[in-house]
């Protein structure tokens, strides 16, 4: 390599054989690791928690969060509604949190383990669900978009082998840690995704939106359905049990440097004495989430020396609504399932009073122009999903007597 100034490095250096041979041994071991996780032939889940906070100088100005987050088995998310639509009387958390809670109940429809799905209902990838999960939410705004979803489907020589799939849409990031070492060895960061915004500016992400004329008089549903087909950044990781999931606003990724979130990590994180897996406390976890946004908004505080601390930005940071999710990957038990099948007939049951009470309401408000209903209507696709769901619930409610029809 020459040694200009101009030029310290090689691009690339030649590797001699001793060394090759060395690098795949270690690729061996770690292969080696890495394969006793799937040969388990186990499906895996998220064992998440989530903490979220407005930034208190953003607060003093009145600004409400409009951050969402999402901490579900098998789907994770984080959505960053643009505050500034305030401006025009919308509430800019209303689309982030109708959007993550879509995006939930098809996630967990479409990839339960072991739980029937009818081909045309099956899971067909994040685009597509987060497609959907959009045309069936109403609110107005705009949002980021970050979403990291297990698949258990994917199978290599006949074996379950976990995969994450992560689509993002904006400036929210998701970080991967793993152990790369074995059980005993520090979490490393394994993938990261990165900010899409426009010309790079901080203040322009790419956004998911739905407006009326009061922003945008000239606004297409259709360019929305465009931004998630074309504008989506799709990314699929090997999951293994122990992984280390990260999700966050850019209130986070903006104040913090990579290294100082799997630091924060690995301090709270201690590997095991033994080479057993331990699932995470979720309680732990929770910690972990909430000191990643204090992390984050202490960036903007005079330092030693009467300085503001160094962050991926500038000195100082900004001052942001800060949201995270801090999940681990673990194994999908029977408990699990039982679990999760109680809060299912909970929300199903729950979805079914609602939409009596909606029909009740309108029947009482015949003279209410039906414009005026928009905000609150059910499509089609929401009728027939209440109704298969009472359908769902009445068929396996043990609380529930089912009579025979009487005829004649």
């Amino acid at each position: 390599a020459a040694h200009t100034e101009g030029m310290l490095r090689s691009p690339t250096f030649l590797v001699g054989t001793e060394k090759q041979r060395g690098i795949l041994d270690e690729f061996q071991r770690r292969d080696q690791h890495f394969a006793e996780e799937y040969q388990k032939n186990k499906p895996l889940c998220f064992s998440a928690r989530a903490y979220q906070k407005t930034h208190p100088g953003k607060m003093r100005n009145g600004h409400k969060d409009a951050d969402a987050t999402l901490a579900s088995p098998m789907l994770l998310g984080v959505a960053d509604g643009v505050s500034q639509l305030e401006e025009f009387g919308m509430d800019a958390s209303e689309l982030p949190n109708e959007l993550l809670r879509s995006c939930e109940y098809l996630g967990m429809s479409q990839l339960i383990p072991d739980r029937p799905v009818n081909p045309q209902d099956g899971y067909r990838g994040p685009v597509s669900l987060l497609k959907e999960a959009y045309e069936e939410t109403e609110s107005l705004g705009s949002t980021t978009v970050l979403l990291a979803i297990l698949d258990n489907s994917t199978k290599i020589h006949g074996k379950i082998h976990p995969m994450v799939a992560v689509l993002t849409i904006g400036d929210c990031e998701l970080l991967m840690l793993r152990r790369l070492q074995g059980r005993n060895s520090h979490l490393q960061a394994v993938f990261h995704t990165e900010m899409q915004r426009i010309d790079g500016h901080v203040q322009t992400p790419l956004q998911l939106a739905r407006v009326d004329e009061r922003v945008d008089p000239e606004f297409d549903e259709e360019l929305a359905l465009e931004v998630i087909e074309r504008g989506s950044a799709v990314h699929c990781v090997s999951a293994y049990e122990g992984d280390i999931i990260v999700m966050g606003s850019d209130g986070v990724f903006d104040n913090l440097f990579l290294d100082e979130v799997v630091d924060i990590c690995n301090q709270a994180l201690v590997p095991p004495k033994t080479g057993t897996f331990v699932p995470t406390q979720p309680a732990l976890l929770s910690q972990i989430a909430k000191r990643i946004v204090e992390e984050s908004h202490a960036k903007s505080k005079v330092g030693k020396g009467g300085l503001l601390p160094e962050t991926p930005i500038g000195r100082g940071g900004k001052m942001d609504d800060t949201s995270v999710v801090v999940s681990e990957v673990v194994e999908w038990t029977k408990v699990h399932s039982e679990v999760w099948a109680q809060v299912r007939r909970q929300r199903q049951w729950k979805n079914v009073v609602n939409a009596v009470a909606w029909t009740a309401s309108v029947a009482e408000d015949a003279e209410t122009p039906p414009l005026s209903l928009t905000m609150k209507r059910l499509t089609c696709a929401g009728i027939m999903r209440v109704m298969a769901q009472l359908t769902n619930f009445l068929g396996s409610s043990p609380r529930l007597i089912r009579r025979p029809m009487v005829t004649g």
